[in-house]
């Protein structure tokens, strides 16, 4: 049996004395795509980036490879085209980075910058990098939000296209429940003050 990609045992974590997050513990195997879900403000968006090492914290975290993290905002570097934010960012070469930019239908706009591209674009752009990398585990935090019915619609099935093509695992926060139905294959809910997992419900992905 292969090890996880990715174990936290989390005895809690606080925002100075404010706590935010009680004992809990998650795992995500490869193949696996965990959708953690619950009211706005429960804490969803500091476990993952407790999960990325970003936010550091008492407990037992290892994860095995590389990761890739989605944010809400695209927080691309606008100074760099479409290209270099790639190859800057994802550390690949350029024929990598225009196969990445491929992949999201963003060939054609290599040279442009960030803010020469539509919201819906700089998404595809961030995704892309994101995938360039080659993760191990993709750490996704609400990454369709702002977009329109249509966009989100789109963005949802390139990136469980993108997915599909990878042996990966990844997280991703959501409040949208159809959202993590579609694309994840078990769905964790935080809930309580401060919040802890209570429910853990396998599902099959629509897309």
């Amino acid at each position: 049996m292969t090890a996880p990609v990715a174990h936290l045992d989390l005895p809690g974590f606080s925002f100075g004395a404010t706590p935010v997050l009680g004992p809990l513990s998650l795992t995500v195997e490869r193949g696996e795509t965990l959708a953690l879900t619950g009211p706005s403000g429960i804490g969803k968006s500091t476990l993952l980036r407790i999960l990325a090492g970003l936010y550091p914290a008492k407990g037992k975290r290892d994860v095995i490879g590389r990761i890739a993290f989605v944010f809400q905002e695209p927080t691309l570097l606008r100074w760099r085209s479409a290209q270099r934010n790639i190859e800057i960012v994802s550390k690949v070469t350029s024929t990598k980075a225009i196969a990445a930019l491929e992949e999201v239908g963003l060939a054609a706009y290599a040279n442009r910058f960030p803010d020469q591209l539509s919201l819906g674009q700089q998404r595809r752009l961030a995704l892309a990098r994101a995938f360039a990398c080659d993760p191990d585990l993709m750490l996704l935090d609400e990454p369709f939000v702002s977009l329109d019915a249509t966009a989100a619609d789109e963005m949802m099935t390139l990136f469980a296209a993108l997915r599909a093509r990878r042996d990966m695992a990844s997280v991703l926060v959501t409040h949208a429940p159809e959202e993590a139905r579609r694309l994840s294959t078990r769905i964790l809910t935080l809930s309580g003050r401060p919040a802890r997992i209570t429910a853990d419900v396998p599902v099959h992905a629509e897309a």
